[in-house]
């Protein structure tokens, strides 16, 4: 076990170098689990490690990249019964540590140079890049292989826009008297107030309506906007999904159904208008109209993702901006240009829609959909103060 135990501080200190959030002390209950587990199987020494070690979701992939190099089978003529780190020679031979090509020393990072010191073999922090640069990278460069990835990593996320109440009452709750069971259980005290029941409100998690651009300007996010609003959809039961251009388009059937997901590449034929001009405020009156009353009577929370470049009537966009505003619980707006350091809202939309918006949050890497979960979860009970005077005329 004297041999296994090093092994596994030094696990510890690489997946720390490599930036998870590894907990030191962790390492004793490792040790005391891995003594009710077969060492033998490489899936269950695995889970034991995983379970243990890693708290966050965003660490598992690179949890799984260093279990794979660092307890990857080691040469022939090493024993393997003492589960010995890549770099030893044999149960008490010499350390030796693999150099690469080009790189005399070996050693570049003053983590890996102590790991290389106590005779693990050299694991390029690098193995990780996709992963990090996956999370900072812009959604216009994602490839298959990171879209794939961001997928994972995004249902693993969780969205809670919060609870509100609702017109229900249930006893035993609250301070509120239930009159009624209050005379029927005073009865038999000859009416006289001895028992006093009370009643609540109950509650109910608010609903997330998703209102996604995909216009020409937003064709390059859309792909990865739609697999998002999949994901959220796949892990929350009370959502609305809508697509807009020029029209809009509701698909919540096809977020909410789950056989659907290899049906998403689809969906952009059966949307009128895909990639073409966009007119928001034509299709926030469709909304407003057809669907507001039904989807938003009940304090729901609206996601509004586009870049604001509008072709339609300013005037009509700040209307209808304002009657959705006042319609929901709160409105974020979503803008994938709000990621870049240059980008200022000065077109005739976005100045337009600014004034009623509650949250304008970026939308355009991995880190930004951690972040906007994270505000989600932390929204308070009561609706943001939305002074009157401002509303355009008609509203």
């Amino acid at each position: 076990m004297s041999f296994l135990l090093h092994n596994l501080l030094h696990f510890g200190r690489l997946l720390h170098a490599l930036g998870a959030d590894v907990h030191a002390g962790r390492m004793v209950d490792v040790t005391r689990a891995l003594e009710h587990v077969d060492l033998g199987r490489r899936t269950d020494f695995y889970f034991a490690l995983q379970s243990l070690m890693i708290h966050r979701p965003q660490d598992r992939v690179l949890f799984d990249e260093a279990f794979r190099v660092f307890w990857r089978p080691p040469p022939e003529g090493w024993c393997m019964d003492d589960l010995s780190a890549p770099g030893e020679q044999g149960r008490f031979g010499t350390p030796k540590v693999s150099v690469p090509p080009g790189d005399p020393s070996g050693i570049d990072d003053p983590a890996v140079a102590t790991l290389a010191e106590s005779g693990i073999d050299r694991v390029d922090p690098t193995s990780s890049a996709p992963l990090e640069v996956s999370r900072v990278k812009d959604f216009e460069q994602f490839t298959e292989e990171d879209l794939a990835r961001a997928r994972e990593m995004i249902a693993a996320l969780s969205w809670d826009p919060g609870m509100r109440l609702t017109r229900r009452w249930a006893a035993g709750r609250g301070k509120t008297l239930d009159l009624r069971r209050l005379i029927r259980r005073n009865m038999r005290h000859g009416g006289e107030p001895v028992l006093l029941p009370t009643r609540g409100r109950t509650m109910t998690r608010r609903r997330l309506v998703l209102i996604c651009d995909v216009s020409g300007s937003m064709e390059r996010y859309s792909r990865m906007l739609l697999h998002f609003m999949h994901s959220v959809a796949g892990g929350f039961r009370r959502i609305e999904g809508f697509l807009f251009a020029a029209r809009l388009t509701r698909i919540t059937r096809e977020l909410t159904n789950r056989r659907a997901a290899d049906g998403l590449p689809a969906i952009p034929y059966s949307v009128p208008g895909w990639g073409g001009g966009t007119r928001i405020g034509e299709a926030l009156r469709a909304f407003n109209v057809q669907w507001a009353r039904r989807v938003l009577s009940r304090g729901a929370v609206v996601l509004l993702i586009s870049d604001g470049w509008d072709r339609g009537e300013p005037t009509l966009l700040s209307r209808e901006m304002a009657r959705l505003q006042r319609s929901c619980h709160r409105l974020i707006w979503l803008n994938p240009l709000l990621g870049s350091a240059e980008y200022e809202p000065l077109t005739r939309g976005m100045k337009a829609a600014l004034p009623f918006v509650d949250d304008f949050l970026p939308v355009h890497n991995l880190a930004s959909l951690e972040a906007l979960a994270e505000h989600l979860n932390r929204l308070p009970e009561r609706r943001p103060a939305r002074p009157r005077k401002g509303y355009p005329p008609g509203t």
